[in-house]
This record gives C-alpha cells, sequence and structure tokens, in this order.
C-alpha cells in the first residue's frame, strides 16, 4: 500500500475480471422491469420500451472488451493525491510548445466521454488544424467515479477536486495549464478559476450555473435567446430530480444503482435528454458510460457529489479568471447577465445550433475547434 507522501505515477490498465462481465449478463438476462406507467413515455420518467431495447442491446450486442481496448489504446496511469488514488489519461502532444489541458468530465459521465477527441486536441495537423493548436491532454476521473477508488474520507466538494488536480498537473510537470469541463467538469474548471493557481491558463466550459439573483435590473437586459434559456431552467428542474435525490439521500439511491445494472441505466436518463428527443448520444455511448459505473461499482461515490456541495456551508464566490463559455441549442442555456454578474473575466461566448449537454460526445469537432480558439486568443 502506498504511503500519503508517495509521489509515484503508475501505469494502469484497464481490464474488467471475466467473472465480473458474466455476473452482469446474468443480471441482464434476469431483468424485472416494472410494471409499465400509462402510456409507456418519458413523462413518468425512463420508460419500459427503451429499456427492454438497450439491455437486450447491452446483453447480446455490447463489446465492453472493445471498450476496454479504446481506453488502453491512450496512456493509463494512477497516482495518490490527498489520500486519494487519481486514475487518468495523459497524452502529450509531440508539438513543441503545446498547451496542457485538463478535460474534466460530466456526470453521470467518465474519463471515456473524451477518447474520440484526444488525437485531434494532441495531433491537430492529422484532424485538419495546426500545429500551434495542440494540447498536451490530462483526463482524470474525478475520485469516486471509475477506478479512481476507493473513496474514504467525506468532504469531497468540487473545491477539493480542484486542488487535487492543480496537484496532479504540477506533479506532471506542467507549470502552466488550462481546463475544460461540462457539468460537474464545468464546476470543477470554475473552482479551478477561483483557486487560480500560479499559471492557470483559463477554463472553457459548457455551461456557467448562474442563476437570478432577484434584482429585477437583471431581467431589464436579458437576450429573448436568454427568456427561453430560463425555460430550459424550469423544464430541467421538474424532471432532474436526481439532484434533490442525490443531495439528500445519496446512499439511499445508490443501493438500487449498485445492486441493478438496469436501475443504473433507468437512473442515466439525462443522456436521453430525459426523453424530450433532442439527445445526439448515441445507444453504445450510453452503454460504454453505464458500464464503467456497474463494472467498477461507483455508483455510491459518484452521487455523493450533490450531497457534499449541498452540505459545504460555502458562500457563492466571483470568478476573475480568463473564461470562455460554448453554449448548445440542447444543453442548459447559460445566461449572460447572470453568468458575467458571477464571473468577471468571460472573454469568449460562442452559441451552436447543433448539440446538447454531452456535447463532447455529441458534436466532438465543435468543442475541439472552441477550444482551439478560446486557448488561441
Amino acid at each position: 500500500m502506498s504511503s500519503s507522501t508517495d509521489t509515484a505515477v503508475t501505469p494502469f490498465t484497464v481490464h474488467v475480471p471475466q467473472a465480473d462481465l458474466d455476473d452482469l449478463a446474468d443480471r441482464l438476462a434476469r431483468t424485472r422491469l416494472p410494471r409499465p406507467a400509462p402510456g409507456d413515455d418519458w413523462d413518468y420518467g425512463t420508460p419500459n420500451h427503451y429499456l427492454a431495447g438497450m439491455v437486450e442491446q447491452w446483453r447480446t450486442r455490447f463489446d465492453w472488451r472493445a471498450q476496454e481496448a479504446r481506453m488502453n489504446a491512450v496512456p493509463n496511469y494512477v497516482t495518490e493525491i490527498d489520500g486519494q488514488t487519481i486514475h487518468f489519461v495523459h497524452v502529450p502532444s509531440a508539438e513543441p510548445g503545446a498547451t496542457p489541458l485538463l478535460l474534466l468530465h460530466t456526470y453521470p459521465g467518465s474519463f471515456a466521454e473524451f477518447l474520440d477527441v484526444i488525437g485531434p486536441l494532441t495531433d491537430p495537423v492529422a484532424h485538419g488544424g495546426r500545429a500551434e493548436d495542440a494540447f498536451s491532454v490530462v483526463v482524470p476521473s474525478m475520485p469516486g467515479v471509475g477506478f479512481s477508488t476507493p473513496v474514504a474520507d467525506r468532504g469531497w466538494t468540487m473545491a477539493r477536486v480542484a486542488r487535487t488536480y492543480d496537484t496532479l498537473m504540477r506533479r506532471l510537470g506542467y507549470e502552466t495549464y488550462g481546463a475544460h469541463g461540462s457539468d460537474g467538469g464545468a464546476m470543477i474548471a470554475r473552482e479551478l478559476g477561483l483557486l487560480d493557481p500560479p499559471g492557470f491558463l483559463g477554463l472553457h466550459v459548457l455551461q456557467l450555473f448562474s442563476f437570478p439573483s432577484g434584482d429585477p435590473t437583471e431581467f431589464e437586459r436579458l437576450e429573448p435567446a436568454d427568456c427561453a434559456g430560463l425555460e430550459h431552467m424550469q423544464w430541467f428542474q421538474r424532471v432532474g430530480g436526481y439532484n434533490q435525490m442525490n443531495g439528500s439521500r445519496p446512499q439511499t439511491v445508490a443501493v438500487g444503482l449498485s445492486d441493478s445494472p438496469v436501475g443504473q441505466l433507468a437512473y442515466d436518463e439525462l443522456f436521453n435528454s430525459f426523453g424530450n428527443g433532442t439527445s445526439l448520444v448515441s445507444a453504445e455511448q450510453v452503454l460504454t458510460q453505464a458500464s464503467l459505473y456497474w463494472l467498477t461499482n461507483t455508483a455510491a461515490t459518484a452521487v455523493r457529489y450533490h450531497f457534499e456541495e449541498a452540505h459545504a456551508g460555502v458562500e457563492p464566490q466571483v470568478s476573475s479568471a480568463r473564461t470562455g463559455v460554448q453554449v448548445f441549442a440542447d444543453d442548459f442555456q447559460t445566461i449572460k447577465v447572470f453568468a458575467e454578474r458571477d464571473n468577471t473575466g468571460i472573454v469568449h461566448w460562442s452559441r451552436h445550433p447543433r448539440g446538447g449537454h454531452f456535447a463532447v460526445l455529441e458534436v466532438p469537432d465543435a468543442v475541439v475547434a472552441d477550444l482551439r480558439v478560446f486557448f488561441r486568443g
């Protein structure tokens, strides 16, 4: 066992024992779906007709070993920071002067979200870009997600994860770096902005979670697109019940997720944008993420972040870090008036007509192109 002062970085290979895959197959074969809701649509939550088709694909056509091969096609490592095992992918670019970049995943996603953009980011010339657009990428798994386990202590807030990732980048020899993230990854990126470590180059995010303060003058400055953004916020509050469950009783909900792979799949309905028909995430991509959570038994530790944030007792802070925001049509609509109130260093803002909450899975080229523009500036 490594000591708390151990700074070693050790190569890691993703390999799930065959017995675990056999157990998953057995559980899927014995799936018992709930009695369907009237109409069997998405109004009441994840419907049976969707689950039945996904279970059949998971059981008969999904190839976990092929996904393992994708994960192992890039260098994986583990190291210990703050008493916690941290798993990460590290791919330095061959281009001189490449920009070091942290890629920060979502919930209920994982480091595997970024596998298809590592090549374009690290080797832009081979993917239609310019050598000066190259990045050296580090893709960590959040503590408690995937292979960054087990989590033994409390208090893993987004701010603590940000401090851990700064230590990771220094350990890898990077004196400067930037960050990109969506969802939980966007929150961690903002915490890095608040931390403002030496050499921090800024954050590029798909969301800034800023909300109305109650000041009526804020609403007077809203643009027409912002009104649609407010409607989207209200819709998300109606359907995003997992936020309340994770934030109040994470261990209770984790029992079902940890004992039933189909329970995990159903709880991952955010990948389908709660059934509103806008998601571009493929069934294969959803099953990859659900499989990773299931096979690592990390449902319980992944859902704790909502609880830790809700009980952290931290006062809101204004970030002055250099910030870029990329807003996708079918995602949470960051509202500029609110965002600029809470983030005074916004220097880049782009809107895209196609893509949603998991844009790096849905429209990866658009994310790569925007990253190049922001960090080129």
